[in-house]
């Protein structure tokens, strides 16, 4: 696929963080750099008991997104932390839930085993209590970096790839929105789901070191209405896998009334999402099939990317 045809696959904001101190605390003195840890694999404890210093701001976010470094028995590690008061009132979701979702979201990620979502906790930072999440850094040179969304002139997609739609490209051409037949963004794609994921982009799917990559920005998560957007419909309506069923099957049994992950998740949403949750779940097992676009609610998130 022609280079100048793919949807870039970077973050939303650039790899390096620019510094702009907030009001309150000093601005802090240069990060020492962090021990080197597995990618995906931070321990929660870490980032949630750990020290926790800001040293920069990630330029535009739609709500604060601060880079931290995080210490704690003599390791250190870099972070985003996003605290509630930076966050951008919606008029869909309750104010000051978004860093909730976030964790949410890993917690249920994690019940499925597949850790797609980088650790996430909720703690008390220098701005107030907030969204703390391993930080993914950018793949080195030598890494192998996984191809997952392009835009090609064909009409249809070529081998290990499938279609989403055609999407307007500017003066009065279109092209086909395709993504990878990868069975980690088959998974993403349930996970989203489930979680009812309002705004899967491109920019949030990260890529790490050894070709995986690493899903991000899931604050528009959980509402009780069908509020899924994603670019990843290329399975619509096609069977479950037989793996996916089966996490289903344990997920549910997870989020029955006097399960521990049940009990989790009602201190993050609400009572109502978490009942709709329950139904997702139980939906996607009755049916046995990726779902497909209600046509009640906008079906790509704009922008994509």
């Amino acid at each position: 696929m022609p280079a100048s045809e793919r949807i870039p696959a970077g973050r939303l904001s650039p790899m390096e963080p620019t510094v702009e101190p907030l009001p309150g605390p000093a601005e802090p003195a240069e990060p020492p750099a962090p021990a080197r840890e597995p990618v995906g694999s931070l321990a929660p404890a870490l980032l949630a008991e750990g020290e926790l210093t800001v040293r920069g701001q990630i330029q535009d976010a739609s709500n604060a997104v601060l880079y931290c470094t995080v210490e704690r028995d003599g390791r250190s590690a870099a972070c985003v932390y996003k605290p509630v008061r930076g966050e951008r009132p919606l008029w869909d979701f309750p104010d000051g839930t978004l860093a909730q979702r976030e964790v949410a979201a890993y917690e249920v990620s994690r019940a499925c085993g597949w850790d797609l979502i980088p650790t996430t906790v909720l703690r008390d930072g220098p701005y107030g209590t907030g969204m703390v999440q391993e930080w993914i850094a950018p793949p080195g040179d030598g890494d192998e970096v996984p191809e997952l969304l392009a835009l090609v002139a064909e009409d249809e997609p070529a081998p290990g790839w499938k279609a989403v739609g055609r999407a307007d490209i500017g003066a009065g051409r279109t092209a086909l929105l395709v993504h990878a037949d990868h069975p980690r963004l088959r998974r993403l794609a349930v996970l989203d789901a489930v979680i009812n994921n309002g705004d899967r982009k491109g920019g949030h799917l990260l890529p790490g070191a050894g070709g995986e990559f690493f899903a991000i920005d899931h604050g528009v998560t959980f509402n009780s209405a069908d509020k899924l957007r994603t670019l990843l419909w290329g399975w619509a309506g096609e069977p479950l896998t037989d793996e996916a069923v089966a996490v289903l099957r344990g997920l549910a049994a997870g989020l029955a009334e006097t399960a521990a992950l049940a009990a989790r998740m009602a201190e993050l949403i609400t009572d109502a999402e978490l009942t709709a949750l329950r139904a997702r779940v139980e939906e996607l097992l009755r049916s046995g099939r990726h779902p497909e676009p209600s046509g009640e609610w906008p079906a790509i998130p704009w922008p994509p990317v």
